[in-house]
C-alpha cells in the first residue's frame, strides 16, 4: 500500500504509461518535452521535413540552410565542368580546381538570380542547364524564405518558471510553491495552470506510476502582469501531507507544472510546460519578493531575484 494519499486518479497515465520509473529518470523533461528515446523511426521522412525545419533550433537550421546550399551549388558545378568548362565564357581557370570554382561561383550567380555577367553560358545544354537552376533559384528561395517567415510568425511562449520548487510557510501551514513570470512585454490573458503529482506506489502488489491533479489556492487569473506564484497547500487532503524529502525521493517524485494562457500579440492560445523533481524541492524555503516600488510609485519587476529564494 503506498504511504501517499490515495486521491482520484488523473486521466488514467495522463498518456505516459503506468510503468514505473526507474533510477531517478525524469516523465518530462524541464522545457516540457517528454523524456523519450525514440527508435525504429526512419532517419527521414519527407512528409515531416516541414515541422523539423520550423522548430530546430537557430544555429541547425541555419546550418542546414548553408549545407543544401553548398551541396547544391557544388552539384551544378560538377554538372558544368562534365558539359564542357569551355561552354562557360568567361570561365579563366586552367586547373580542374580553379576551373571547379569558376563553376561553382557561376552556379552561385545562378541560383540567386544576381548574374554579374562576368561568366555566361554557351550553348545549347549549358544554357538549358543554367536556366533549370535558375528556376530551382527561384523556387528554393521562396521556400527558404517561407521557413524564415514561418519560424518568426510562430507563437512561443516565453514564459519562465522557477529553477527550484520550495516548500514553505502558507496560511497558518504549509504549501508547495513554484514561481512563474512572463519574458515577453506583451500580455498574456486569460491563464491557467495545473500541477500534477507523479509518483512510483505499490497497487495490488505491483509497483505502477500514479499521477495525481494537486489542488492550487489559484488556478486561473485574468492577467499576468507580474510573476505569479503557484500554491499547491499541503494540508490533509494534500497527497504529499506530512512526507519527508527521504520519502519523496523514494518514490521518485515528479512534479508537472502544465500552462495555457491566450497571447494578445499573436492572437493565439499559447502551451507551455515544465517539470520538477524531488531533487529540486526545497524545504523551509520561500521566494524572495520581485517588484517593488520605485520612488515616483511606479512599480518595478526585478528579473533578477527570480530564481532567488531564503530559508524560513
Amino acid at each position: 500500500m503506498s504511504f501517499f494519499k490515495r486521491r482520484v486518479q488523473f486521466n488514467d497515465d495522463l498518456g505516459f504509461g503506468s510503468a514505473p520509473v526507474i533510477k531517478n529518470q525524469r516523465v518530462l523533461n524541464t522545457d516540457g518535452t517528454p523524456n523519450i528515446e525514440r527508435t525504429g523511426l526512419p532517419w527521414f521522412k519527407f512528409d515531416d521535413t516541414y515541422t523539423r525545419l520550423v522548430t530546430m533550433s537557430w544555429p541547425r537550421f541555419f546550418l542546414v540552410i548553408l549545407i543544401a546550399y553548398l551541396i547544391v551549388n557544388t552539384l551544378f558545378a560538377v554538372a558544368y565542368n562534365v558539359i564542357g568548362i569551355e561552354n562557360l565564357d568567361g570561365a579563366k581557370g586552367i586547373t580542374l580546381r580553379d576551373q571547379f570554382f569558376d563553376a561553382f561561383f557561376f552556379s552561385a550567380q545562378t541560383i540567386s538570380t544576381v548574374g554579374y555577367g562576368h561568366i555566361s553560358p554557351q550553348g545549347f545544354i549549358t544554357s538549358v542547364l543554367a536556366a533549370f537552376e535558375s528556376m530551382l533559384g527561384l523556387l528554393a528561395f521562396a521556400l527558404a524564405t517561407g521557413l524564415l517567415y514561418g519560424r518568426f510568425s510562430r507563437p512561443t511562449s516565453k514564459v519562465s518558471f522557477s529553477k527550484k520548487m520550495v516548500i514553505g510557510p502558507y496560511q497558518n501551514q504549509k504549501g508547495l510553491m513554484c514561481r512563474l513570470v512572463n519574458l515577453r512585454r506583451n500580455a498574456l490573458i486569460d491563464i491557467e495552470v495545473q500541477m500534477i503529482i507523479t509518483f512510483n506506489e505499490q497497487v495490488d502488489g505491483k509497483l505502477k506510476r500514479s499521477f495525481h491533479p494537486l489542488d492550487l489556492e489559484r488556478n486561473k487569473i485574468s492577467v499576468l502582469s507580474l510573476n505569479w506564484t503557484l500554491v499547491h497547500p499541503i494540508n490533509e487532503e494534500s497527497p504529499i501531507f506530512g512526507k519527508t524529502l527521504d520519502e519523496l525521493k523514494a518514490a521518485e517524485v515528479e512534479i508537472f507544472v502544465i500552462l495555457r494562457a491566450f497571447d494578445d500579440t499573436f492572437a493565439q492560445t499559447i502551451h507551455t510546460r515544465t517539470s520538477y523533481q524531488d531533487d529540486d524541492i526545497e524545504f523551509d524555503a520561500k521566494f524572495k519578493i520581485m517588484h517593488y516600488h520605485n520612488e515616483q510609485g511606479k512599480t518595478v519587476m526585478d528579473y533578477s531575484l527570480f530564481d532567488k529564494i531564503e530559508k524560513v
